[in-house]
């Protein structure tokens, strides 16, 4: 059993039937992840240089309700048919997640100030980046993570349900830190996850891609969440 266990977080130089290498593949799965917030970046940059976020949030009010029911719908989509789709169909879905998330991101280029927006994304990456490392070389297991993350997720979507009916905000500093924590627990963890999907899908080429697409989709959602966290905490808004 422990013998399993070391194997499963620490095997390095294995190769799947069609030559793959693990450092490839997680090379892979982070090229699709920044591919994601690239696509993001670049959406929100472009509609709020051209001012088409205002006039866009102005023509259609009910737009964020409609951003939010589609983003969800494409993430409930992805996850429940990652055995059905085709690799292709789950790569237009995380592109297209990606370009809905640009829309609402937007916003935040108009709210907040543009100095403050690339230094936090700087800031951002370091962290990411520190944790995803510690993931992909430690041989602890960290699935044993899993409980407490699920419970600190659900911690911060009660004191988002929370904050929209009562003010919130002498906790806000607190949460913004609790938030911090949790999704750069959470790279970690994704990250190691990586490796348990390529050795357990290792002999089927179609659902390792499936997979790797999804993982990407994963640390995409941890990157964005930690950014969102790290600027509702240190961000300055325009004047």
């Amino acid at each position: 059993m422990e013998n399993n266990q070391m194997n499963q977080y620490s095997f390095d130089s294995s190769y799947t039937g069609q030559g793959l290498t693990l450092n490839r593949y997680m090379s892979k799965t982070f090229g699709w992840m920044f591919l994601g917030l690239l696509l993001t970046f670049a959406v929100a940059w472009a509609m709020a240089a051209s001012n088409a976020v205002i006039y866009l949030f102005y023509a259609v009010p009910q737009i964020t309700i409609i951003l939010l029911i589609a983003e969800v719908a494409v993430v409930l989509i992805f996850s429940a048919r990652i055995h059905k789709n085709s690799v292709g169909t789950s790569r237009v879905l995380f592109l297209f997640y990606s370009l809905l998330n640009g829309v609402v991101f937007s916003v935040y280029f108009v709210v907040f100030d543009v100095a403050s927006l690339i230094a936090i994304f700087g800031l951002t990456a370091l962290f990411f980046g520190g944790f995803a490392l510690y993931g992909r070389f430690t041989r602890t297991d960290l699935s044993r993570l899993r409980p407490l993350l699920i419970g600190g997720l659900i911690f911060l979507v009660v004191a988002s349900l929370l904050s929209l009916l009562i003010d919130m905000s002498a906790m806000e500093r607190l949460i913004c830190m609790a938030g911090i924590v949790i999704f750069l627990c959470f790279t970690a963890y994704d990250t190691q996850k990586i490796k348990a999907n390529y050795q357990y899908f290792q002999q089927d080429a179609a659902m390792l891609q499936r997979a790797s697409i999804y993982s990407a989709l994963e640390l995409y959602l941890d990157f964005i969440n930690l950014f969102l966290y790290l600027l509702r905490f240190l961000g300055r808004h325009r004047n």
